[in-house]
């Protein structure tokens, strides 16, 4: 099972606002669109009720809610009580990748479980006032290579740089 985890986040590590997205970045859209379709997409409720129900569940992906209500149900979607739960679901996969795709309780999770073997993290120039953060992580553990720089433009209102970090190997071979 291969797990990636994407995200945005602005010049403070601001991820949300009010449960909701803060920036109109459609070309960063674009690229978590291109980035997660086909795959597993792992998140937390306050997360998929933030999506616009006409865009839920998330199109041409396996979408996965995380809740602690054991009477959730979101149809087209599977559910879990707790991460380690559905990781040991997906443990087979090998044809898919799982993405972890937040909200900031999610990220915590998956960073303080050390189970994120990539990550997407695209880096906006602005900051947005957030209530909701990326975790705060030791990057010396990842080699990091930039995938795309954006420049503000009339569809994007900042610029961004996306980055791939990917997990660092010691010479034991393990990560």
């Amino acid at each position: 099972m291969h797990i990636s985890l994407i995200v945005a986040m602005d010049s403070d590590r601001g991820i949300g606002k009010n449960n909701d997205l803060m920036w109109h970045l459609p070309a960063d859209m674009k690229f978590f669109k291109e980035t997660t379709s086909g795959q597993i997409v792992v998140m937390g409720r306050k997360n998929y009720d933030s999506i616009p129900e006409r865009f839920r569940p998330l199109p041409n992906r396996e979408n996965v809610v995380l809740t602690r209500n054991i009477d959730f149900k979101a149809e087209g979607c599977e559910v879990f009580h707790s991460l380690e739960a559905c990781l040991a679901y997906y443990e087979g996969e090998s044809e898919r990748t799982v993405f972890i795709i937040g909200g900031g309780e999610i990220y915590r999770q998956a960073i303080a479980l050390n189970c994120v073997d990539d990550m997407y993290i695209t880096h906006v120039n602005h900051v947005y006032n957030a209530d909701t953060f990326f975790p705060e992580f030791d990057e010396s553990k990842w080699i990091v290579k930039e995938l795309m720089n954006w420049e503000k433009d009339e569809k994007n209102e900042a610029g961004f740089t996306i980055k791939h970090y990917m997990k660092k190997v010691n010479h034991k071979g393990t990560r």
